[in-house]
């Protein structure tokens, strides 16, 4: 095999629909440099007197070229850092040149840009330590000195349009967590608001924004933007991951960088394009250079990334290979560079968990940039795509209990097993019994399958938290048994020898080394795809040992009568004792484009008929981790009641 150097993952944007908004992703070579032959705007200092502070303060105010005092005019408002003043950006990013040539392209709208100094103290210069509290404090109480001395003066002085919507504000680290912290506080004030590597005095988003339905109505634009090498990255990060949540259009623009101009000017380029006029916020996902590091990267990994729009480019140097493609379900062919690059651009990838494989010359591997998980009967990698109803399944802070690897010899199978098991939190520290969900891996998976892409751990730590859930062990067993794979492994004498697997080794085991109840009803088994088949029939043939069933996206096969039929003939002989014992049986898909929805729906219709009876849930997403997340999330919410 060719030697793989490096791996690279990227998101580009979708097809954009734009009304006045810019084209390009980035700014072009000499935006920042002065033009000769172009119409110059103008910056002088301004002198308001600040009653919240107690004396007269100084701003810089830009005027357009052309500025005319009988037209009236839109205001930016543009903030500092922490080690600055009002004439940072001058000193550091000369925005008037910035402007004065996106104005020579017609690219902005003519406004004024007043430049604050952002610290709200009689002495405001940036000397000393600059992180004393006291000068700390003031650029919080610069809020009062902004809205209730600033802005009046600048339109009293000014002609200037007075409305939210002809007023925007952002600014540079210390200002970016000010122009949010201000700006979305006072959605009356400001359609328009930037942060530009947001400081850590940002509001936590939740503060930010309580009324996420205020936000979609009341905002024209909310940009945050920051260098991917930043190390205040996390800031940006989170609040793009609560308006991503909460369905909240924004901008969220990460480029290469870190905490300094290049990436300041580029945040004033790109959104100074966007004030003052018809946006489209169906776009917003498309303005962006990179992307965010995958969750599934190994430690230190950047790529691969996801980009908002969730169109991923793969970056592989492989100089030597000859052909190179992605295998995420679709396969695509990398283009090579004359840098020995292979590159190609994904369509839209779903949201939630997908295994994908390199092929190089042919040979499938796995990505060494990302986590690798047992599926497709082989170790492949696997990309987690941002899911906004994922919530649920969320590393949050609430105890949490643990994930147990244990080993246990079968008598069953006189073989060494291995399976899993959850423990809820305070299991160690009680005296306990508890009950017990054993629940089953698909076809191609095994015992890692729910521990690792299932994220059962911290399902069950949030719905324990929040009371929905009753605490329980999760014993993650490995439904292989040997023998012939895929379809042929659905044979009656894999499901038979998975049976005496279930009673006679693993059930055991779990009950000889913890403390769990051993009643059937504290016992649910529950299973996904061939897991969900091992499920119908270990489940239903021991109802005295199981009161509780889940099967998730699965169903007797519609065209193996010679399996299916014995069993529906069993179910119709026991239906009476089967609806009588068992308190939930659970059956769920994951919609229409689930590949077992018409096998299920052809077998409901027999349980009709028979007269089982069962709960149906359906989560749209396929035949996917994503939805059987959701599985788990639901059913056990009706365990052991």
């Amino acid at each position: 095999m060719k030697k793989i150097i490096s791996i690279c993952f990227l998101l580009i944007g979708s097809k954009l629909v734009f009304f006045a908004q810019p084209t390009l992703k980035e700014a072009p070579i000499g935006f920042d440099q002065v033009r000769p032959g172009i119409a110059k705007g103008k910056i002088d200092t301004i002198t308001y007197e600040s009653k919240t502070v107690g004396t007269m303060r100084k701003a810089l105010l830009y005027t357009p070229p052309g500025y005319d005092k009988k037209n009236k005019y839109p205001v930016f408002y543009l903030l500092h850092g922490i080690g600055g003043d009002e004439k940072e950006w001058l000193k550091g990013a000369n925005p008037q040149v910035i402007l004065d040539n996106l104005y020579a392209e017609s690219k902005i709208e003519p406004m004024l840009v007043v430049m604050p100094n952002g610290r709200a103290m009689k002495d405001d210069r940036a000397v000393g330590n600059i992180f004393d509290k006291d000068k700390v404090e003031a650029f919080a109480r610069f809020e009062n000195d902004l809205l209730n001395d600033l802005i009046p003066f600048i339109e009293k002085t000014y002609p200037t349009l007075t409305d939210k919507d002809h007023r925007a504000i952002a600014g540079l680290s210390m200002g970016g967590g000010q122009s949010l912290n201000f700006g979305l506080g006072h959605l009356d004030k400001f359609s328009w608001v930037g942060g530009f590597s947001s400081a850590p005095n940002t509001k936590l988003p939740q503060e930010l924004v309580p009324d996420p339905e205020a936000a979609k109505t009341k905002l024209k634009l909310l940009w945050i933007s920051c260098g991917d090498s930043d190390g205040l990255l996390s800031f940006s990060k989170r609040t793009h991951d609560y308006l991503f949540q909460h369905d909240v259009p924004h901008v969220y623009y990460l480029e290469p960088g870190v905490h300094d101009f290049k990436v300041w000017k580029n945040g004033l380029y790109m959104f100074s394009q966007f004030l003052f006029k018809p946006v489209d916020a169906t776009s917003f996902t498309s303005y962006t250079v990179l992307g965010s590091p995958a969750t599934s990267n190994v430690r230190n990994a950047k790529f691969p990334q996801i980009l908002p729009d969730n169109r991923v480019v793969f970056k592989l140097k492989a100089p030597d290979a000859q052909k190179v493609q992605i295998d995420l379900g679709k396969k695509y062919d990398l283009i090579k560079d004359t840098s020995g690059y292979w590159n190609v651009t994904t369509e839209v990838i779903t949201r939630g968990f997908h295994y994908y494989s390199l092929l190089i010359d042919g040979l499938a591997v796995a990505d060494p940039a990302s986590e690798s998980y047992y599926g497709m009967g082989r170790m492949a990698s696997g990309i987690e795509i941002p899911d906004k109803e994922g919530d649920f399944y969320a590393l949050k802070n609430v105890p949490h209990g643990d994930l147990r690897l244990k080993k246990y010899f079968s008598k069953a199978s006189n073989t060494w097993r291995e399976m899993y098991v959850y423990t809820p939190p305070g299991y160690d520290q009680s005296n306990d019994k508890y009950p017990v969900l054993y629940i089953l891996h698909g076809g191609g998976e095994d015992q890692r399958g729910w521990a690792t892409q299932g994220k059962t751990d911290l399902i069950l730590d949030n719905l324990i938290a929040d009371l929905k859930a009753k605490p329980m062990l999760v014993a993650m067993l490995d439904g292989n048994m040997g023998g012939p794979g895929g379809i042929a492994g659905f044979g009656e004498n894999q499901l038979r020898a998975f049976e005496n697997e279930l009673k006679n080794g693993a059930i055991p085991f779990v009950e000889n080394t913890f403390r769990v109840k051993t009643n059937a009803s504290d016992r649910a088994l529950a299973g996904l795809s061939l897991g969900g088949l091992q499920t119908l029939y270990a489940g239903l043939k021991n109802i005295d040992q199981f009161a509780y069933l889940g099967v998730f996206s699965s169903g007797w096969f519609a065209n193996n009568p010679t399996l299916s039929d014995p069993q529906y003939d069993y179910m119709k002989q026991n239906a009476s004792m089967i609806n009588e014992r068992l308190k939930t049986f659970w059956i769920s898909m994951g919609g229409k484009e689930d590949i077992a929805h018409a096998n299920c729906k052809m077998m409901m219709s027999k349980f009709d008929e028979i007269g089982i009876k069962y709960v149906y849930s359906e989560y749209p997403g396929g035949h996917a981790w994503p939805v059987w997340r959701h599985d788990l999330y639901m059913f056990s919410q009706t365990l052991f009641k």
